[in-house]
């Protein structure tokens, strides 16, 4: 009898060992692998093509599951598909997605001014599938990506009168665009074409010109220019030039668009500097030097005073003696004195409850976006009587889901009525137009314009979602969202999937997401942990989980896995993690400190060598990413606090689980060196036999490749590789596409 031959089992590619010495503060740290920083080296190349073929290889065995999880993600998804459209001017504006296609389809239709004011900003009833009469085509993704490795859009906008398109182009995933302008009359591109623009265009209120931000080479937006149509793009003028190299820097226009509003700050301060378009020779003028440290944004408006004139007035929300934010009025003409003689009128108090992430204005109303309970709400005041004791109360659209998030997704300065956008952990998005407060309609009215549709027989009652709490080794209390199949029994014996991010004030606010039901229905119970780092409790959550306290993310990440393995529901054995990009870093600090704690890592483009990239300013972003960590060039007490959490300086001899590494070649965000020298170091020091494989995606960005169905195929591969590590394929008794 002829015996198969045991095939041999695939061996990770080994890269070879090239000392480079990394000195600072007398602590020499050796970096072996370091040369695989130059992307222009074949034989980096080869090695990274070389990490796909092995990972291929060790999950091959995964492709059913991956297609089946593609399948249920495709099988939800009401692929002809179509956006609520917006009003803008004249023109409502609206995307269409159709089956088959990877890209959206940008449209508009002519607006009508009936007088009746709700009426006019109620949006046309579009169907999936059906053109609307008038329907013009501003850009069809699927036509500009042809023949192109990869297509993404930075920006787009559209002159007040309606006549010219401006868009943005990416086609190489590095976050870089080519800027082109239609003619909407003839369907004709203009000859202006600007090369490297970063996210972001306006065009002036007159549509004489258009205003994009640069990058310089660390990645940071640093220029805000102008082009003149019709000129040479090499007469573009620089409005501002930020040399700060901690500070970012973007534009808008004001709501009113009677300005051009620079922002310039990081994450700890900040300044705006106003552009008057009926003056521009007036310069720019700065409503508070940054020289203050106060951390703001404003708003130039004109208030109505009680005889009904209407005066300039800056909208400031900021952090001045308040941890929390608060919103105030400032005149312009107190801008002139010192800082502490300027009189600011109170708007919204500051809170130790409630976080204020932000304000603008409509024509007739104040809208605040606040922060209570974790959970994002909007508030409305009108402008009649603001910052008076004849202000008047504020009012919040009401939702009836304890675990939800509400935010303004959209307004124009002179609607009635604002965009919001609403979605729950089981609720899918919803657009509604609230209709804004008047004497006859004092609370308001929430008109629903689309719940996005969810085939497959999905029901809502069929997951539960609930607020549990893990304490912290000192003591904190750290809020986690559960969510499992409504099925799954209290037994100990289900999988779970812990998920984390904790940095930049990022909130992981509650969301629907079609590709997580393929995980719920399989039985595993998938924990979001809201870790200090995040803004879910306020600024003080932020600040506790930054610089020299960066290690409560990892441990509250941890306190999380330990409520869910004592939780009664999951087999402590049977434990994921899963985080991208500062939530990678997270990944590989957690692998490190708790190893045996989890049967499968998954760490998409992750910061795991965030050390070295924070010591060279040259490297993208590095200088920016100071105000997070600290700034380790500088600060021997950074540095050394640093070096003891960064993931690939910490790997150990110690029997590491299952671990994916997931990056792209072009990311400018975290550079592909990072995972491929961390995957190295891993396999180098482990003690265990667990394969720790790096996928990368040779033709995308920071966010993967383009195209929504390759995104499905890419969440389906990460997701089959928790499922399988987990031993949790099979979908649950009746669960599933119906």
């Amino acid at each position: 009898m002829t015996q198969t031959p045991v095939q041999p089992s695939p061996q990770p590619p080994v890269a070879k060992k090239v000392p480079a010495p990394r000195t600072h503060h007398g602590d020499v740290f050796e970096d072996n692998y370091e040369w695989l920083r130059d992307k222009e080296n074949p034989e980096v190349v080869d090695l990274l093509k070389a990490e796909n073929a092995y990972q291929e290889a060790v999950t091959a065995h995964q492709e059913p599951l991956r297609e089946a999880i593609f399948q249920e993600i495709k099988g939800r998804t009401q692929e002809t598909d179509l956006s609520v459209p917006n009003r803008k001017d004249g023109w409502w504006y609206y995307s269409r997605s159709v089956e088959g296609k990877e890209y959206g389809i940008q449209c508009r239709v002519r607006a009508q001014d009936t007088g009746d004011r709700v009426a006019d900003w109620t949006p046309p009833a579009v169907e999936a599938g059906v053109d609307l009469p008038g329907e013009e085509v501003l850009l069809d993704g699927n036509v500009e990506a042809e023949g192109k490795p990869f297509f993404a859009v930075g920006g787009s906008a559209v002159t007040v009168d309606g006549t010219l398109y401006a868009y943005a182009v990416d086609n190489a995933g590095d976050e870089r665009f080519t800027l082109r302008i239609k003619d909407l009359r003839t369907g004709e591109l203009l000859p202006d074409v600007i090369e490297n623009v970063f996210y972001g265009i306006s065009f002036s209120p007159d549509g004489s010109r258009i205003f994009y931000t640069v990058v310089d080479d660390s990645w940071r937006p640093f220029q805000v220019k102008s082009h003149m149509l019709g000129t040479p793009v090499t007469a573009d003028e620089v409005i501002y030039q930020e040399d700060d190299v901690a500070m970012w820097l973007g534009f808008e226009l004001s709501a009113d668009r009677r300005h051009l509003v620079l922002g310039i700050g990081c994450s700890e301060f900040s300044e705006t500097r106003l552009l008057r378009f009926d003056d521009p020779g007036a310069g720019l003028t700065t409503v508070i030097s940054r020289d203050e440290r106060i951390l703001y944004e404003a708003e130039p408006f004109l208030l109505a005073g009680p005889d009904g004139e209407k005066t300039e007035t800056i909208l400031l929300t900021h952090n001045k003696d308040a941890v929390n934010s608060m919103v105030s009025l400032v005149d312009p003409a107190e801008l002139a004195k010192p800082v502490a003689e300027q009189h600011w009128r109170t708007v919204v108090a500051h809170s130790d409850d409630v976080r204020v992430n932000g304000a603008g204005v409509t024509a007739t109303h104040l809208v605040v976006s606040i922060r209570k309970d974790t959970i994002e709400r909007v508030q409305v005041l009108p402008l009649a009587g603001l910052g008076t004791p004849a202000q008047g109360a504020p009012v919040e659209p009401a939702f009836d889901e304890e675990l939800c998030t509400a935010g303004v997704s959209g307004s124009d300065y002179e609607a009635p009525v604002i965009r919001m956008g609403y979605t729950s952990y089981f609720t899918p998005s919803r657009v509604y137009d609230f209709v804004l407060p008047t004497a006859e309609l004092p609370a308001g009215e929430l008109l629903l314009r689309k719940e996005s549709p969810v085939l497959g027989g999905y029901s809502s009652a069929d997951y539960v979602a609930t607020r549990e709490w893990a304490e912290a080794s000192d003591g904190t209390r750290i809020p986690l969202s559960v969510l499992r199949h409504a099925s799954v029994a209290r037994d100990a014996t289900a999988a779970g999937l812990v998920y984390g991010y904790g940095s930049y004030e990022m909130s992981m606010d509650p969301g629907f997401g079609i590709p997580r039901l393929s995980l719920l229905d399989r039985g595993i119970v998938f924990v979001i942990a809201h870790i200090r780092g995040g803004g879910e409790l306020g600024r003080h959550w932020y600040d506790d989980g930054k610089k020299l306290h960066k290690k409560n993310t990892f441990t509250d990440f941890i306190a999380a896995t330990d409520w869910l393995a004592g939780s009664g529901w999951v087999d402590p054995a049977r434990i994921a993690a899963m985080g991208g990009s500062a939530g990678g870093l997270l990944m590989g600090a957690v692998a490190n400190l708790a190893p045996e704690k989890y049967a499968a890592i998954v760490a998409a483009v992750p910061f795991v060598d965030a050390l070295t990239t924070i010591l060279d300013p040259e490297l993208p972003l590095s200088a920016l990413e100071w105000e997070e960590w600290g700034n380790p060039i500088t600060d021997p007490e950074v540095y050394s606090y640093m070096k003891s959490y960064t993931p690939y300086e910490n790997v150990r001899a110690a029997a590491y689980p299952k671990i994916a590494a997931v990056t792209s070649f072009n990311d400018t965000r975290v550079l592909y060196v990072e995972p491929a020298k961390w995957v190295q170091r891993l396999r180098e020091l482990t003690t265990g036999s667990e394969p720790i494989v790096m996928k990368i995606e040779m033709e995308g960005g920071h966010g993967g490749a383009s195209g929504r169905y390759v995104q499905w195929k890419e969440r389906a591969w990460d997701y089959a590789f928790v499922a399988d590590a987990l031993d949790a394929t099979e979908l649950l008794p009746g669960a599933g596409l119906k």
